[in-house]
Parts: structure tokens; sequence; C-alpha cells
């Protein structure tokens, strides 16, 4: 897949930001994700990893703020991993008005309900955090395209894969994507609930 075939505002970004191919990665992935299928990616560290998934979502949100319930959920580590990726998404997304907001453990969670209700396209978030927003009705995935884990190594220990778990179990439809750089148990047991019909796609 070549970038020419990526939404007009999508382009822009990418010319501005002086992106003229895909990577190798990127060229045998982004073709999979826009397909809709549920996917685990596994691919070393600067890979373009980080890349595609922005690229992608924004493609999938077609580069336009839409109604006021998110359409992308994207699990991360923690505060510092969701400041970063939110950082990267607001370098394609300066000239769109696709709204990006992220979800931490710090912050009082009301104000964070109040934030999102007023309207979100992405939501970056702790699974710890998304969960505790969706038991308060705080998060609405009526709309939802997409629920992403990026680098998913940090699903280590039954309380977080507990978390992260549960939301996908009152969505209806949505495609799920899983980056990671290796697989392991707890990112491989996740195939018992939402990954359950994923393509496993490795990357050397």
């Amino acid at each position: 897949m070549s970038f020419k075939k990526l939404n007009p505002p999508l382009k822009e970004a990418l010319e501005r930001l002086g992106i003229e191919e895909p990577l190798p990665f990127q060229k045998k992935i982004l073709p999979k994700i826009k397909s809709g299928r549920d996917l685990y990616i596994f691919a070393p560290e600067n890979s373009g990893k980080t890349t595609a998934l922005v690229i992608s979502t924004i493609q999938k949100l077609e580069s336009a703020a839409f109604e006021d319930a998110p359409r992308a959920l994207i699990y991360v580590k923690d505060k510092a991993a969701a400041m970063e990726l939110e950082k990267e998404f607001k370098k394609f997304t300066r000239y769109m008005d696709l709204r990006i907001f992220s979800a931490y453990d710090e912050p009082d969670i009301e104000v964070q309900k109040v934030s999102i209700y007023e309207g979100v396209d992405i939501v970056i978030a702790t699974p710890k955090k998304l969960f505790k927003l969706f038991s308060i009705t705080g998060i609405n995935v009526s709309q939802l395209k997409l629920l992403i884990v990026e680098d998913a190594e940090f699903i280590t220990n039954t309380g977080i894969f507990n978390d992260l778990i549960r939301i996908p179990q009152h969505i209806s439809k949505c495609q799920y994507l899983v980056f990671a750089r290796e697989p392991n148990s707890k990112i491989e047991r996740l195939q018992e609930s939402f990954m359950a019909r994923a393509e496993v796609l490795k990357m050397k």
C-alpha cells in the first residue's frame, strides 16, 4: 500500500512531516489494517509500528470529527506512554478537527468523564482508567470502530489483563489490533476474548 491511497488530509499531513514512502513493515501492514481484520502485529523496535497505528487510525476515522462518542480506544502502559502517543497523533492532526484525549490514573475521574462527554474521537488510556471511566458510563462504545493495544508487553499481570478485556465484552462490532515486539503468555491469552479471530503477522 502506498500513501497515495490515503485520504487527502492524511496525505497532506505526511507531506508536511516529510514522510514520503512507507517503511517495509508499513507497506505490509497498512493494507491488512485497512481490510478491517483483527490483527496481532509483532515487529521489532524502529520498524514503524507507532506511525502505522497513527496513520491507520486517522484513515479509519476519515481524518474528521464525528458526533460525540469515541470511535477509537487505545490502551497504553502508563501516563508517559499516553502523553507520547497523543503527541504523535497531534503531529498528524494539526490541521484536522479530530479530537484526541488521554486518560491516565492521576487526574480526577469526574473531570475526565466530562471532557469525554463533550466529544472526542480518540481516547488513549491505561486499562485501569479506561475501565473506571466505562464503569461510571464515561465511555460510550456505541460508535467504536477501533480498539487497539499499543506495545502490549505491558500486559504482565492478572489485574491489567482483566481490566483490558472487560470493555470488549460490551462491544458488538469493532476492529481489534494488538501491537507488540514479541508474543508472551498474557498477549496470547487475549485470544480467549476479543482476539479469537485475529490473524497473526510477524515482521523480523
